[in-house]
């Protein structure tokens, strides 16, 4: 949600949804795809933590997260950059972590603390 927030509502120093849908579409991702990311990565987080529609909420985080390694981090090797050197962008390994948990979520649902409960009643 964190990550999600800034593309969709400008929060946190985004640009907000526009700007972001036209910088995913400038580096080659269909406009509907720019949008999905966008909503996937806000709703997909918010979902993760309160347990709501988990399974859904985990498989487009993992699918954002597929993306990002294909797009953006893939050339970086596999660690982040954690001395930010300049030209430098961050590896694969914190999605890689991302997607662990979420697939954790994916197969085992929400928890006990989970609202999912709650839509099934």
């Amino acid at each position: 949600m964190a990550h999600g927030a800034p593309k969709v509502l400008g929060w946190f120093g985004g640009y907000g949804l526009k700007s972001t849908v036209g910088y995913l579409s400038s580096i080659g991702l269909p406009v509907p795809i720019a949008y999905a990311v966008c909503f996937f990565e806000f709703f997909g987080g918010i979902g993760l933590t309160l347990g709501l529609l988990t399974r859904a909420s985990a498989l487009a985080v993992i699918i954002v997260m597929g993306g990002a390694i294909a797009k953006v981090h893939w050339p970086s090797g596999f660690f982040i950059n954690w001395a930010l050197t300049p030209g430098k962008g961050h590896g694969v390994e914190a999605n890689l972590a991302y997607i662990a948990m979420a697939a954790a979520c994916l197969l085992a649902g929400g928890g006990a603390l989970a609202l999912d409960p709650l839509l099934l009643r």
